[in-house]
């Protein structure tokens, strides 16, 4: 599990550094060939609008994404909301402008070199209802019951204790509080060759679970109102996005939504 979080850390700091990814979903090294696009086109594939782009700052959206969780959290003005491996923290800003100003953004990453990234980002567009965090989205440094919605954009699948995430988000929402989750599934049980390659699970593939398992680890966490969808791209080639991404498809974006009794 170390040599798994150690090599997704690794993985981003890259990123974060470079500031983007080598590849999107469709890059030159995935099963989708063609040209390399560019950040802008991979977010609006994954759903973000152009009005999205232009309202974060540069360096914010690093084009890791697989949906825009913000539009599914149907965020309400002066909430709180915890975003899961925040990144660049494009999600965090997009959700900043939904709870406005009397609301809080509090974004979660494990790696230090997004997170100084991130808080420059802040600074630069001059947002002070966001608070970029250092910690594991395993062990989130967020205090009992006090959030009222959590965000993710391609990250739980990255972790190898996704039970532990699942149970740690449960106990920091609020009851009534709600998950609503961009990330991928596994389209079939992941091989073992592919379950114990690094590059695999940094690039968004080793570590996707099934559905049937994503709703097992959910419920055993306590969550309720468990809803799981799949892209239109389902049961079509598809590939993981990020570092590393496996050109064989075994991987399909979703969405995950469930509530805290």
């Amino acid at each position: 599990m170390n040599d798994i979080r150690q090599a997704v850390r690794e993985a981003y700091g890259k990123i974060a550094e470079a500031g983007s990814a080598d590849t999107g979903c469709c890059g030159p090294s995935t099963c989708c060939g063609g040209a390399e696009p560019s950040v802008n086109e991979i977010s609006q594939d994954a759903g973000y609008s152009k009005s999205d782009a232009s309202g974060v700052p540069d360096g914010a959206d690093l084009g890791l994404g697989s949906g825009k969780p913000v539009a599914l959290a149907d965020l309400k003005p002066g909430e709180t909301v915890l975003d899961l491996g925040s990144g660049g923290g494009v999600d965090c800003f997009l959700a900043a402008r939904s709870v406005g100003e009397e609301g809080t953004v509090i974004g979660v990453d494990m790696t230090p070199e997004m997170v100084a990234l991130a808080r420059k980002n802040a600074v630069k567009a001059g947002v002070t209802n966001v608070d970029f965090r250092l910690g594991e989205i395993e062990h989130l440094p967020v205090g009992d019951e006090s959030v009222d919605a959590i965000i993710s954009n391609c990250v739980i699948n990255l972790s190898p204790e996704k039970a532990t995430v699942f149970r740690d988000a449960y106990r920091v929402l609020k009851p009534g509080g709600r998950l609503a989750v961009s990330d991928v599934v596994a389209t079939r049980e992941m091989p073992d060759e592919v379950r114990g390659d690094l590059a695999q699970h940094a690039g968004c593939v080793a570590g996707a679970v099934t559905v049937p398992e994503l709703e097992t680890l959910l419920a055993e966490a306590g969550f309720q109102e468990i809803q799981i969808r799949l892209s239109e791209e389902a049961g079509k080639e598809s590939c993981g996005s990020g570092p590393g991404a496996s050109a064989e498809s075994l991987v399909v974006p979703a969405t995950i939504e469930a509530i805290r009794p």
